[in-house]
Protein backbone atom coordinates (compact mmCIF):
# COMPACT_ATOMS: atom_id res chain seq x y z
CA UNK A 1 0.00 0.00 0.00
CA UNK A 2 1.36 3.36 -0.94
CA UNK A 3 1.50 6.11 1.60
CA UNK A 4 0.28 8.88 -0.69
CA UNK A 5 0.30 10.11 -4.27
CA UNK A 6 4.05 10.75 -4.27
CA UNK A 7 6.47 8.21 -5.68
CA UNK A 8 7.27 6.58 -2.35
CA UNK A 9 6.14 3.07 -1.42
CA UNK A 10 6.92 2.74 2.27
CA UNK A 11 5.26 -0.67 2.60
CA UNK A 12 7.47 -2.16 -0.11
CA UNK A 13 10.53 -0.89 1.77
CA UNK A 14 9.25 -2.34 5.05
CA UNK A 15 8.67 -5.70 3.39
CA UNK A 16 12.19 -5.64 1.95
CA UNK A 17 13.70 -4.87 5.35
CA UNK A 18 11.75 -7.71 6.97
CA UNK A 19 12.68 -10.13 4.20
CA UNK A 20 16.40 -9.37 4.56
CA UNK A 21 16.16 -9.59 8.36
CA UNK A 22 14.57 -13.03 8.37
CA UNK A 23 17.22 -14.42 6.04
CA UNK A 24 20.05 -13.23 8.28
CA UNK A 25 21.10 -10.44 5.90
CA UNK A 26 20.14 -7.32 7.85
CA UNK A 27 22.73 -7.49 10.63
CA UNK A 28 26.03 -9.42 10.69
CA UNK A 29 26.32 -12.68 12.59
CA UNK A 30 28.58 -12.71 15.67
CA UNK A 31 30.59 -15.96 16.00
CA UNK A 32 30.68 -15.48 19.78
CA UNK A 33 26.86 -15.76 19.98
CA UNK A 34 25.51 -18.93 21.55
CA UNK A 35 23.98 -20.83 18.59
CA UNK A 36 20.23 -21.34 18.30
CA UNK A 37 20.65 -25.11 18.77
CA UNK A 38 21.78 -24.50 22.37
CA UNK A 39 19.00 -21.94 22.80
CA UNK A 40 16.46 -24.59 21.81
CA UNK A 41 17.69 -26.92 24.56
CA UNK A 42 17.25 -24.13 27.10
CA UNK A 43 13.72 -23.47 25.84
CA UNK A 44 12.81 -27.14 26.16
CA UNK A 45 14.22 -27.26 29.69
CA UNK A 46 12.37 -24.11 30.75
CA UNK A 47 9.07 -25.33 29.31
CA UNK A 48 9.47 -28.69 31.06
CA UNK A 49 9.98 -26.87 34.37
CA UNK A 50 6.90 -24.68 33.78
CA UNK A 51 4.84 -27.80 33.02
CA UNK A 52 6.17 -29.42 36.23
CA UNK A 53 5.14 -26.32 38.19
CA UNK A 54 1.73 -26.44 36.46
CA UNK A 55 2.20 -22.92 35.11
CA UNK A 56 1.62 -24.09 31.52
CA UNK A 57 0.08 -27.19 30.01
CA UNK A 58 2.16 -29.86 28.32
CA UNK A 59 1.76 -29.47 24.55
CA UNK A 60 1.57 -32.21 21.95
CA UNK A 61 4.78 -32.90 19.99
CA UNK A 62 4.92 -30.98 16.69
CA UNK A 63 6.10 -32.61 13.43
CA UNK A 64 9.75 -32.27 12.45
CA UNK A 65 10.49 -29.66 9.77
CA UNK A 66 11.58 -31.41 6.57
CA UNK A 67 14.08 -29.92 4.13
CA UNK A 68 11.29 -29.44 1.60
CA UNK A 69 9.41 -27.22 4.07
CA UNK A 70 12.29 -24.79 4.55
CA UNK A 71 11.52 -21.81 2.28
CA UNK A 72 15.06 -20.36 2.21
CA UNK A 73 18.57 -20.87 3.55
CA UNK A 74 19.57 -19.42 6.92
CA UNK A 75 22.96 -18.85 8.62
CA UNK A 76 24.68 -21.83 10.25
CA UNK A 77 24.06 -20.51 13.77
CA UNK A 78 20.27 -20.39 13.18
CA UNK A 79 17.66 -23.16 13.40
CA UNK A 80 14.27 -23.76 11.80
CA UNK A 81 11.63 -24.31 14.52
CA UNK A 82 7.85 -24.41 14.87
CA UNK A 83 6.17 -21.46 16.56
CA UNK A 84 4.61 -23.85 19.07
CA UNK A 85 8.10 -24.96 20.15
CA UNK A 86 9.17 -21.50 21.24
CA UNK A 87 5.88 -20.17 22.63
CA UNK A 88 4.80 -20.74 26.21
CA UNK A 89 1.14 -19.89 25.66
CA UNK A 90 -0.61 -19.76 22.29
CA UNK A 91 -4.37 -19.77 22.45
CA UNK A 92 -7.49 -17.96 21.27
CA UNK A 93 -9.63 -16.09 23.73
CA UNK A 94 -12.96 -17.41 24.96
CA UNK A 95 -16.32 -16.50 23.38
CA UNK A 96 -17.41 -13.50 25.46
CA UNK A 97 -20.61 -12.57 27.23
CA UNK A 98 -21.15 -8.91 26.34
CA UNK A 99 -22.42 -6.18 28.65
CA UNK A 100 -24.12 -3.34 26.76
CA UNK A 101 -24.66 -1.19 29.84
CA UNK A 102 -21.62 -1.57 32.08
CA UNK A 103 -18.34 -0.50 30.47
CA UNK A 104 -15.93 -1.61 33.16
CA UNK A 105 -14.28 -4.57 31.43
CA UNK A 106 -13.17 -4.13 27.78
CA UNK A 107 -12.23 -7.10 25.59
CA UNK A 108 -9.93 -6.98 22.55
CA UNK A 109 -11.53 -7.96 19.24
CA UNK A 110 -10.23 -8.09 15.66
CA UNK A 111 -11.24 -4.46 15.15
CA UNK A 112 -8.95 -3.42 18.01
CA UNK A 113 -5.91 -5.11 16.45
CA UNK A 114 -4.69 -2.88 13.63
CA UNK A 115 -1.34 -2.80 11.82
CA UNK A 116 -0.30 0.49 13.43
CA UNK A 117 -1.52 -0.13 17.01
CA UNK A 118 -3.93 -1.89 19.35
CA UNK A 119 -6.92 0.41 19.91
CA UNK A 120 -9.19 0.03 22.93
CA UNK A 121 -11.53 2.72 21.56
CA UNK A 122 -12.97 -0.01 19.33
CA UNK A 123 -13.37 -2.52 22.17
CA UNK A 124 -16.64 -4.03 23.35
CA UNK A 125 -17.31 -4.81 27.00
CA UNK A 126 -17.91 -8.06 28.89
CA UNK A 127 -20.02 -8.89 31.93
CA UNK A 128 -18.45 -8.95 35.38
CA UNK A 129 -19.46 -12.61 35.76
CA UNK A 130 -17.59 -13.56 32.56
CA UNK A 131 -14.59 -11.41 33.60
CA UNK A 132 -14.37 -13.00 37.06
CA UNK A 133 -14.23 -16.52 35.59
CA UNK A 134 -11.21 -15.80 33.37
CA UNK A 135 -7.89 -17.36 34.38
CA UNK A 136 -4.96 -14.96 34.92
CA UNK A 137 -3.07 -16.24 31.88
CA UNK A 138 -5.91 -15.12 29.59
CA UNK A 139 -5.25 -11.43 30.26
CA UNK A 140 -2.81 -9.86 27.83
CA UNK A 141 0.67 -9.00 29.03
CA UNK A 142 3.37 -6.72 27.69
CA UNK A 143 5.07 -8.23 24.61
CA UNK A 144 2.20 -10.61 23.83
CA UNK A 145 1.57 -10.86 20.08
CA UNK A 146 -2.10 -10.61 19.11
CA UNK A 147 -3.01 -12.22 15.78
CA UNK A 148 -6.45 -11.83 14.17
CA UNK A 149 -7.60 -15.35 13.35
CA UNK A 150 -10.94 -15.07 11.52
CA UNK A 151 -12.68 -13.00 8.87
CA UNK A 152 -11.86 -12.03 5.30
CA UNK A 153 -10.05 -8.69 5.35
CA UNK A 154 -9.00 -8.95 9.01
CA UNK A 155 -7.47 -12.41 9.36
CA UNK A 156 -3.67 -12.30 9.58
CA UNK A 157 -3.47 -8.74 10.89
CA UNK A 158 -1.37 -8.55 14.04
CA UNK A 159 0.42 -6.36 16.53
CA UNK A 160 2.47 -6.63 19.70
CA UNK A 161 1.36 -5.28 23.08
CA UNK A 162 3.53 -2.35 24.15
CA UNK A 163 0.99 -0.34 26.14
CA UNK A 164 -0.33 -1.07 29.62
CA UNK A 165 -3.43 -3.23 29.14
CA UNK A 166 -4.29 -4.15 32.72
CA UNK A 167 -6.60 -7.17 33.03
CA UNK A 168 -7.87 -7.09 29.45
CA UNK A 169 -8.52 -10.38 27.60
CA UNK A 170 -8.93 -11.16 23.90
CA UNK A 171 -12.05 -12.63 22.35
CA UNK A 172 -12.39 -15.88 20.40
CA UNK A 173 -11.42 -14.25 17.09
CA UNK A 174 -7.94 -13.24 18.27
CA UNK A 175 -5.03 -15.57 19.07
CA UNK A 176 -2.76 -14.58 21.96
CA UNK A 177 0.90 -15.59 21.44
CA UNK A 178 3.15 -15.42 24.52
CA UNK A 179 6.76 -16.33 23.90
CA UNK A 180 9.26 -18.25 26.00
CA UNK A 181 11.69 -16.00 27.90
CA UNK A 182 14.53 -17.34 25.76
CA UNK A 183 12.97 -15.77 22.64
CA UNK A 184 12.73 -12.09 21.74
CA UNK A 185 9.00 -11.39 21.20
CA UNK A 186 9.71 -8.41 18.90
CA UNK A 187 11.67 -10.68 16.57
CA UNK A 188 8.74 -13.13 16.41
CA UNK A 189 6.29 -10.27 15.82
CA UNK A 190 8.38 -8.94 12.93
CA UNK A 191 8.66 -12.40 11.39
CA UNK A 192 4.89 -12.97 11.52
CA UNK A 193 4.47 -9.56 9.88
CA UNK A 194 7.03 -10.33 7.16
CA UNK A 195 6.19 -11.18 3.52
CA UNK A 196 7.13 -14.81 4.15
CA UNK A 197 4.02 -15.14 6.33
CA UNK A 198 1.71 -12.41 5.07
CA UNK A 199 2.20 -13.15 1.35
CA UNK A 200 1.64 -16.86 1.98
CA UNK A 201 -1.15 -16.52 4.52
CA UNK A 202 -3.49 -18.73 2.49
CA UNK A 203 -1.17 -21.65 3.23
CA UNK A 204 -2.25 -21.38 6.88
CA UNK A 205 -5.94 -20.56 6.39
CA UNK A 206 -8.94 -22.84 6.27
CA UNK A 207 -12.62 -22.20 5.56
CA UNK A 208 -14.60 -20.54 2.79
CA UNK A 209 -14.00 -17.27 0.95
CA UNK A 210 -16.56 -15.55 3.18
CA UNK A 211 -15.06 -16.86 6.43
CA UNK A 212 -11.32 -17.53 6.37
CA UNK A 213 -9.86 -18.89 9.59
CA UNK A 214 -6.33 -19.05 10.99
CA UNK A 215 -6.65 -22.17 13.12
CA UNK A 216 -4.58 -22.89 16.22
CA UNK A 217 -3.17 -26.10 14.74
CA UNK A 218 -1.71 -24.20 11.79
CA UNK A 219 -0.43 -21.37 13.97
CA UNK A 220 1.52 -23.83 16.13
CA UNK A 221 3.07 -25.32 12.98
CA UNK A 222 4.27 -21.99 11.56
CA UNK A 223 7.96 -22.32 10.62
CA UNK A 224 10.29 -19.78 12.26
CA UNK A 225 13.93 -19.10 11.29
CA UNK A 226 15.39 -18.78 14.81
CA UNK A 227 18.69 -16.88 15.31
CA UNK A 228 20.76 -16.84 18.50
CA UNK A 229 19.06 -14.77 21.23
CA UNK A 230 21.57 -11.90 20.98
CA UNK A 231 21.10 -11.73 17.23
CA UNK A 232 17.31 -11.75 17.62
CA UNK A 233 17.66 -8.60 19.72
CA UNK A 234 20.03 -6.96 17.22
CA UNK A 235 17.66 -7.75 14.34
CA UNK A 236 14.60 -6.42 16.19
CA UNK A 237 16.46 -3.24 17.15
CA UNK A 238 17.67 -2.64 13.58
CA UNK A 239 14.17 -3.17 12.16
CA UNK A 240 12.72 -0.75 14.73
CA UNK A 241 15.39 1.83 13.83
CA UNK A 242 14.77 1.54 10.09
CA UNK A 243 10.98 1.60 10.52
CA UNK A 244 11.29 4.76 12.62
CA UNK A 245 13.30 6.40 9.83
CA UNK A 246 10.67 5.32 7.31
CA UNK A 247 7.93 6.87 9.45
CA UNK A 248 9.84 10.17 9.45
CA UNK A 249 10.15 10.05 5.67
CA UNK A 250 6.45 9.17 5.37
CA UNK A 251 5.48 12.10 7.57
CA UNK A 252 7.66 14.49 5.60
CA UNK A 253 6.34 13.12 2.33
CA UNK A 254 2.73 13.43 3.44
CA UNK A 255 3.35 16.98 4.65
CA UNK A 256 4.94 17.84 1.32
CA UNK A 257 1.97 16.31 -0.52
CA UNK A 258 -0.42 18.56 1.42
CA UNK A 259 1.80 21.58 0.78
CA UNK A 260 2.07 20.67 -2.89
CA UNK A 261 -1.74 20.52 -3.17
CA UNK A 262 -2.07 23.91 -1.48
CA UNK A 263 0.59 25.45 -3.71
CA UNK A 264 -1.03 24.09 -6.87
CA UNK A 265 -4.37 25.45 -5.75
CA UNK A 266 -2.79 28.86 -5.08
CA UNK A 267 -1.09 28.88 -8.50
CA UNK A 268 -4.42 28.13 -10.22
CA UNK A 269 -6.20 30.77 -8.15
CA UNK A 270 -3.66 33.46 -9.07
CA UNK A 271 -3.79 32.37 -12.72
CA UNK A 272 -7.57 32.66 -12.92
CA UNK A 273 -7.50 36.14 -11.36
CA UNK A 274 -4.99 37.44 -13.90
CA UNK A 275 -2.20 37.67 -11.32
CA UNK A 276 0.17 34.93 -12.49
CA UNK A 277 1.54 36.58 -15.66
CA UNK A 278 1.60 40.19 -16.79
CA UNK A 279 -1.02 41.54 -19.17
CA UNK A 280 0.23 42.74 -22.56
CA UNK A 281 -1.59 45.86 -23.87
CA UNK A 282 -0.90 44.62 -27.42
CA UNK A 283 -3.05 41.51 -26.88
CA UNK A 284 -6.40 41.45 -28.62
CA UNK A 285 -8.92 41.75 -25.73
CA UNK A 286 -11.17 38.87 -24.77
CA UNK A 287 -14.22 40.85 -25.91
CA UNK A 288 -12.96 40.52 -29.51
CA UNK A 289 -12.20 36.86 -28.93
CA UNK A 290 -15.80 36.29 -27.82
CA UNK A 291 -17.06 37.85 -31.07
CA UNK A 292 -14.89 35.41 -33.06
CA UNK A 293 -16.19 32.48 -31.03
CA UNK A 294 -19.82 33.49 -31.62
CA UNK A 295 -19.18 34.01 -35.33
CA UNK A 296 -17.51 30.61 -35.64
CA UNK A 297 -20.40 28.87 -33.85
CA UNK A 298 -22.93 30.61 -36.11
CA UNK A 299 -21.02 29.42 -39.18
CA UNK A 300 -20.86 25.82 -37.89
CA UNK A 301 -24.62 25.88 -37.23
CA UNK A 302 -25.20 27.24 -40.73
CA UNK A 303 -23.08 24.43 -42.18
CA UNK A 304 -25.05 21.95 -40.01
CA UNK A 305 -21.85 20.74 -38.36
CA UNK A 306 -23.26 21.50 -34.93
CA UNK A 307 -26.74 22.06 -33.57
CA UNK A 308 -27.85 25.48 -32.44
CA UNK A 309 -27.67 25.54 -28.66
CA UNK A 310 -30.05 27.27 -26.30
CA UNK A 311 -28.83 30.72 -25.23
CA UNK A 312 -27.07 30.70 -21.87
CA UNK A 313 -28.36 33.17 -19.27
CA UNK A 314 -26.71 36.59 -19.05
CA UNK A 315 -24.09 36.89 -16.34
CA UNK A 316 -25.28 39.07 -13.48
CA UNK A 317 -23.02 41.30 -11.39
CA UNK A 318 -23.57 39.11 -8.32
CA UNK A 319 -22.27 36.04 -10.19
CA UNK A 320 -18.83 37.60 -10.71
CA UNK A 321 -16.73 36.35 -7.76
CA UNK A 322 -13.83 38.79 -8.17
CA UNK A 323 -12.48 41.58 -10.36
CA UNK A 324 -10.66 40.79 -13.61
CA UNK A 325 -8.08 42.69 -15.67
CA UNK A 326 -9.65 45.11 -18.18
CA UNK A 327 -8.72 42.91 -21.16
CA UNK A 328 -10.52 39.86 -19.69
CA UNK A 329 -14.19 38.86 -19.77
CA UNK A 330 -16.51 36.76 -17.63
CA UNK A 331 -18.16 34.01 -19.69
CA UNK A 332 -20.20 30.86 -19.18
CA UNK A 333 -18.12 27.69 -19.61
CA UNK A 334 -20.58 26.55 -22.30
CA UNK A 335 -19.69 29.62 -24.38
CA UNK A 336 -16.06 28.57 -24.81
CA UNK A 337 -16.43 24.79 -24.76
CA UNK A 338 -19.02 22.11 -25.48
CA UNK A 339 -19.77 19.44 -22.88
CA UNK A 340 -20.07 16.06 -24.60
CA UNK A 341 -20.93 12.53 -23.47
CA UNK A 342 -18.96 9.41 -24.24
CA UNK A 343 -20.29 6.20 -25.76
CA UNK A 344 -19.51 2.65 -24.72
CA UNK A 345 -19.02 0.41 -27.78
CA UNK A 346 -20.19 -3.16 -28.07
CA UNK A 347 -17.68 -5.68 -26.72
CA UNK A 348 -17.28 -7.31 -30.12
CA UNK A 349 -16.28 -3.93 -31.62
CA UNK A 350 -13.36 -3.41 -29.22
CA UNK A 351 -10.03 -4.61 -30.57
CA UNK A 352 -6.29 -3.99 -30.37
CA UNK A 353 -5.80 -2.84 -33.95
CA UNK A 354 -8.47 -0.26 -34.87
CA UNK A 355 -7.65 3.28 -36.01
CA UNK A 356 -9.26 5.07 -33.05
CA UNK A 357 -8.21 4.72 -29.40
CA UNK A 358 -10.92 3.84 -26.90
CA UNK A 359 -10.58 5.06 -23.31
CA UNK A 360 -12.43 4.14 -20.15
CA UNK A 361 -12.51 5.94 -16.82
CA UNK A 362 -10.25 3.28 -15.29
CA UNK A 363 -7.54 4.16 -17.85
CA UNK A 364 -6.99 7.47 -16.03
CA UNK A 365 -4.21 6.78 -13.55
CA UNK A 366 -2.85 9.16 -10.93
CA UNK A 367 -0.58 11.13 -13.22
CA UNK A 368 -1.85 10.91 -16.80
CA UNK A 369 -2.98 8.66 -19.61
CA UNK A 370 0.23 7.10 -20.88
CA UNK A 371 0.59 6.55 -24.60
CA UNK A 372 1.86 3.01 -24.13
CA UNK A 373 -1.10 2.13 -21.90
CA UNK A 374 -3.62 2.42 -24.74
CA UNK A 375 -4.81 -1.15 -25.26
CA UNK A 376 -8.30 -0.80 -26.76
CA UNK A 377 -9.33 0.54 -30.16
CA UNK A 378 -12.46 0.81 -32.31
CA UNK A 379 -12.96 1.01 -36.06
CA UNK A 380 -14.69 3.38 -38.52
CA UNK A 381 -18.14 2.42 -37.22
CA UNK A 382 -17.64 4.83 -34.31
CA UNK A 383 -16.15 7.71 -36.27
CA UNK A 384 -19.12 9.99 -35.62
CA UNK A 385 -18.98 9.38 -31.85
CA UNK A 386 -15.31 10.36 -31.43
CA UNK A 387 -14.26 13.28 -29.27
CA UNK A 388 -11.82 15.49 -31.19
CA UNK A 389 -8.17 16.19 -30.48
CA UNK A 390 -7.63 18.64 -27.58
CA UNK A 391 -10.83 17.55 -25.81
CA UNK A 392 -10.52 17.59 -22.03
CA UNK A 393 -11.88 14.28 -20.76
CA UNK A 394 -13.06 13.62 -17.20
CA UNK A 395 -15.02 11.01 -15.19
CA UNK A 396 -18.72 11.85 -15.51
CA UNK A 397 -20.45 9.03 -13.62
CA UNK A 398 -19.49 6.80 -10.70
CA UNK A 399 -17.09 6.99 -7.78
CA UNK A 400 -14.20 8.20 -9.95
CA UNK A 401 -16.05 11.52 -10.39
CA UNK A 402 -14.83 12.69 -6.98
CA UNK A 403 -11.18 12.05 -7.84
CA UNK A 404 -11.54 14.85 -10.39
CA UNK A 405 -9.01 13.43 -12.86
CA UNK A 406 -8.86 15.32 -16.14
CA UNK A 407 -6.75 14.68 -19.24
CA UNK A 408 -6.32 16.06 -22.78
CA UNK A 409 -6.72 13.90 -25.87
CA UNK A 410 -3.91 14.26 -28.37
CA UNK A 411 -5.94 12.65 -31.17
CA UNK A 412 -9.58 11.90 -31.88
CA UNK A 413 -10.73 9.09 -29.60
CA UNK A 414 -13.78 7.28 -28.32
CA UNK A 415 -14.43 7.46 -24.57
CA UNK A 416 -16.86 5.34 -22.59
CA UNK A 417 -20.28 6.38 -21.33
CA UNK A 418 -18.94 7.17 -17.85
CA UNK A 419 -16.53 9.72 -19.33
CA UNK A 420 -17.41 13.25 -20.35
CA UNK A 421 -15.58 15.61 -22.65
CA UNK A 422 -15.14 19.38 -22.70
CA UNK A 423 -14.44 20.31 -26.32
CA UNK A 424 -12.77 23.74 -26.52
CA UNK A 425 -13.69 26.24 -29.20
CA UNK A 426 -10.91 26.59 -31.80
CA UNK A 427 -10.25 30.12 -30.49
CA UNK A 428 -9.52 28.81 -26.98
CA UNK A 429 -6.18 27.43 -25.78
CA UNK A 430 -6.97 23.86 -24.72
CA UNK A 431 -4.29 23.84 -22.01
CA UNK A 432 -5.65 27.04 -20.48
CA UNK A 433 -9.13 25.50 -20.50
CA UNK A 434 -7.68 22.36 -18.91
CA UNK A 435 -6.22 24.36 -16.01
CA UNK A 436 -9.36 26.46 -15.73
CA UNK A 437 -11.41 23.25 -15.44
CA UNK A 438 -8.87 21.91 -12.94
CA UNK A 439 -9.34 25.00 -10.77
CA UNK A 440 -13.07 24.28 -10.31
CA UNK A 441 -14.30 22.41 -7.24
CA UNK A 442 -15.76 19.33 -8.89
CA UNK A 443 -17.95 18.60 -5.86
CA UNK A 444 -20.01 21.68 -6.75
CA UNK A 445 -21.18 19.92 -9.91
CA UNK A 446 -21.99 16.47 -8.51
CA UNK A 447 -25.53 15.21 -8.06
CA UNK A 448 -26.50 11.91 -6.47
CA UNK A 449 -24.73 10.02 -3.71
CA UNK A 450 -25.14 6.32 -4.59
CA UNK A 451 -23.87 7.03 -8.13
CA UNK A 452 -22.22 10.49 -8.24
CA UNK A 453 -22.84 12.20 -11.59
CA UNK A 454 -21.60 15.47 -13.07
CA UNK A 455 -24.47 17.91 -13.66
CA UNK A 456 -23.76 18.97 -17.25
CA UNK A 457 -26.24 21.86 -17.19
CA UNK A 458 -24.64 23.38 -14.10
CA UNK A 459 -21.20 22.87 -15.60
CA UNK A 460 -22.15 24.68 -18.83
CA UNK A 461 -23.58 27.61 -16.86
CA UNK A 462 -20.50 28.03 -14.64
CA UNK A 463 -19.09 31.55 -14.78
CA UNK A 464 -15.39 31.47 -15.66
CA UNK A 465 -12.69 34.07 -16.48
CA UNK A 466 -11.56 34.44 -20.11
CA UNK A 467 -8.22 36.16 -20.90
CA UNK A 468 -7.02 37.19 -24.38
CA UNK A 469 -5.88 34.20 -26.45
CA UNK A 470 -2.17 35.11 -26.24
CA UNK A 471 -2.40 35.48 -22.48
CA UNK A 472 -4.13 32.10 -22.22
CA UNK A 473 -1.00 30.55 -23.75
CA UNK A 474 1.31 32.43 -21.38
CA UNK A 475 -0.77 31.40 -18.36
CA UNK A 476 -0.83 27.71 -19.38
CA UNK A 477 2.94 27.72 -19.93
CA UNK A 478 3.60 29.35 -16.53
CA UNK A 479 1.33 26.92 -14.68
CA UNK A 480 3.04 23.96 -16.37
CA UNK A 481 6.44 25.38 -15.40
CA UNK A 482 5.46 25.87 -11.74
CA UNK A 483 3.76 22.47 -11.49
CA UNK A 484 6.90 20.84 -12.93
CA UNK A 485 9.00 22.50 -10.21
CA UNK A 486 6.61 21.18 -7.55
CA UNK A 487 6.82 17.66 -9.01
CA UNK A 488 10.60 17.87 -9.14
CA UNK A 489 10.60 18.73 -5.46
CA UNK A 490 8.48 15.65 -4.84
CA UNK A 491 10.88 13.44 -6.77
CA UNK A 492 8.49 12.77 -9.66
CA UNK A 493 10.77 13.95 -12.43
CA UNK A 494 9.49 15.90 -15.41
CA UNK A 495 6.20 14.16 -16.18
CA UNK A 496 3.94 16.36 -18.28
CA UNK A 497 1.06 17.68 -16.19
CA UNK A 498 -1.44 17.56 -19.05
CA UNK A 499 -2.02 13.84 -19.57
CA UNK A 500 -1.22 12.51 -23.00
CA UNK A 501 -3.90 10.28 -24.45
CA UNK A 502 -4.93 8.83 -27.76
CA UNK A 503 -1.55 8.01 -29.27
CA UNK A 504 -1.08 4.51 -30.56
Amino acid sequence: MKTNTLDFDAQALRDRILDLAMRGKLVPQDPSDEPASVLLEKIKAEKAELVKEKKIKKSKPLPEITDDEKPFDIPDSWEWVRLGEVGNYIQRGRSPKYDKKNKSHPIISQKCVQWENIYLKDAKYITKTFFDKLEDYRFVQENDVLWNSTGTGTVGRLNIVKQNLDHIPVDSHVTLIRMNKQVNPDYIYYYLRSPEIQDNLNDYLTGTTKQKELGLTNILKVKIPLPPLSEQSRIAAKIAQLFALLRKVETSTQQYAKLQTLLKSKVLDLAMRGKLVKQDPNDEPASELLKKIKAEKAELVKEKKIKKSKPLPEITYDEKPFDLPDSWEWVRLGEVGSVKNGKTPKKEDINSQGPYPYFKVKDMNNNRLYMNKVESYVDEKYKNQLLPKNTIIFPKNGGAVLTAKKRILIQSSLVDLNTGGLVPNSNINCKYLFYLFKSLNIKDYVKGSAVPTINSKKLKETVVPLPPLSEQSRIAAKIAQLFALLRKGAGLGNAWEVGQAGSK
